[in-house]
């Protein structure tokens, strides 16, 4: 199956350090590869409404919800574009995680079924010297992929505050120029072993 990826940009500022590091990465895939990227910022989602215990769902068919669903559901690669904000995910990528929950009982969709072995991917910069601070973000990452039966390529980190600042972080750089060509291995749980 040829690669498509899936870049979901979170963040409210265009072009921020955690967009810049994933095109850096993203520069080091085969031609071939086919790349879509979605500004959730030009693109919003509604608020997510919780109807899971509702009959009415609904294939949405338009506007930015529909433009996700399909763009998520034909991609094989899905890259979570997000600055570290307040130790997770920006709230743009937690709304576009949060409409996963309605994806799975939407009719003629078969979401769990169709995310199962694809790869979920995450890039985020943050203002912080220590990278386990943005352990809570690789958790929600990671923990999401694990209940969809996903592949889970981990996190590229990258330090920086200010427009740019991510470009001077040369370990960051370097991790790009490899972070797409690791083998993602099945998400797990925390308490489930090896």
């Amino acid at each position: 199956m040829t690669r498509r990826f899936l870049f979901v940009l979170g963040s409210a500022r265009p072009d921020g350090n955690s967009e810049l590091l994933a095109r850096r990465a993203a520069e080091q895939l085969p031609p071939d590869v086919e790349q879509r990227w979605i500004d959730l910022t030009a693109h919003p989602l509604p608020e997510f409404e919780d109807l899971r215990h509702d009959s009415d769902h609904v294939r949405p068919t338009e506007g930015a919800t529909a433009l996700l669903l399909d763009a998520t559901l034909a991609a094989t690669d899905l890259v979570i574009v997000s600055p570290l904000y307040w130790y997770s995910v920006s709230a743009q990528a937690k709304r576009y995680l949060d409409h996963w929950s309605g994806w799975l009982r939407t009719p003629g969709v078969d979401f769990k079924a169709t995310m199962k072995g694809r790869t979920l991917w995450g890039v985020t910069a943050l203002a912080h010297e220590e990278p386990e601070v943005a352990d809570p973000l690789v958790g929600t990452l990671n923990n999401s992929a694990a209940y969809l039966g996903m592949r889970f390529g981990g996190v590229l980190l990258g330090n920086g505050s200010k427009p740019g600042d991510v470009l001077k972080d040369t370990q960051a750089l370097a991790r790009a120029k490899t972070f797409f060509t690791q083998d993602a291995p099945l998400a797990r749980f925390p308490y489930e072993a090896g």
